[in-house]
Parts: C-alpha cells; structure tokens; sequence
C-alpha cells in the first residue's frame, strides 16, 4: 500500500517521459491530473537535475484543460493573474489565491452538512444511495477539488450567517491590501 500521506513522487527522464516512482511504471499528464483529482498531492522533479518541475507541469495540466475547452478560469481572471505579475501585488496574490480557494472548500463541505441536516428526505429509503450520486455528479462537475467530498468535516461549525459575516471581512481586507499595493 503506498503511503499516501506523502506526495507522489515523478520523475522526468532526460527523454521527458515521467516515471511514477510508486509503480514503476510511465504516466502521462492526464494520469497525474487524475491522482490531484483523487485527492494526492504529487512532486515532480527532473531525474538528472534534481529541479522542482511540479509547477511547470501543473501549469501545463491546466492549460491543456483550457484550450479543450473545459474552462475554469474566466478571461477576467487570467488577465489579472498576468498583470500580477507585473506588479508589486505578486507577493500578496498566491497567498490571496490560496485563501480564496481554502475559503471555497470549506464552504462547499458546509453546504453539503447544513443540506444533508435540514433535508427531511434523509429518512427516506434509498436516500444514501442517492446522496453518493449527488456528491458524485459535484466531484465530476467540480473537478474534483480534492479531499472535501469524501464527507463534511465532523468538527465544521454549522453557523453560517457567522461564516459568511467573516469570509467578507477577510476579502475586504484583502481588497484593501491589493489596492494600496496598486498605488
């Protein structure tokens, strides 16, 4: 059984195959892809150099999504990720990206609790069965997202008015902060 709690590891070949060190076997970036999905955090690293390459090929992954059309990312949004990069907002903008996608996962998983709690159909037979075709049919839709729908968190607190009051203030001071950066 591998150990899934550490990032799987792939490694380019000088021939830009990519090798999965836990199977021993070749992937492609559509096999990678396919391990996030499933919730596994993976590193890929150059054979001979020993260079980080996760990034690249993360980016790469995401592109070959766009171009096929599956778009996630909004024109908006690329065209402010290149500005970005111009600008002295970069230090402030992976950490901004990464609350704002934490924030989406926990109120996904708090969505699906406050939903499964309030549903009087929970009672009635065959509801399990169609509550995992649900959540199914949001993994696929959503891509996945990682681990949050494997179930909600049993410690989530189910308050959401409070919630919500606190991921507003958090992005508006996190507007407030990108904007005096933009000065």
């Amino acid at each position: 059984m591998a150990d899934t709690e550490k990032p799987l590891l792939i490694k380019r070949y000088a021939s830009r195959r990519l090798y999965n060190t836990e199977t021993s076997d070749y992937v492609t970036l559509e096999d990678i892809a396919g391990f996030i999905r499933d919730g596994r955090e993976v590193q890929i690293v150059d054979l001979k150099s020993g260079d980080d390459l996760t990034r690249q090929y993360l980016l790469q992954i995401v592109a070959e999504h766009e171009s096929r059309g599956e778009s996630v990312l909004p024109i908006s949004v690329l065209t402010d990720l290149v500005r970005s990069y111009t600008t002295q907002a970069t230090s402030v903008v992976p950490q901004f990206l990464a609350a704002s996608f934490e924030m989406f996962r926990d109120s996904q998983s708090k969505w699906l609790e406050n939903m499964n709690k309030a549903n009087p159909l929970t009672k009635m037979p065959g509801f399990e069965a169609m509550q995992a075709q649900q959540e199914a049919f949001l993994k696929a839709m959503t891509g996945g997202m990682g681990k949050q729908w494997s179930g909600p968190a049993e410690d989530a607190p189910t308050e959401q008015p409070e919630d919500l009051d606190a991921i507003k203030a958090q992005l508006a001071e996190l507007q407030k902060k990108l904007s005096k950066l933009d000065k």
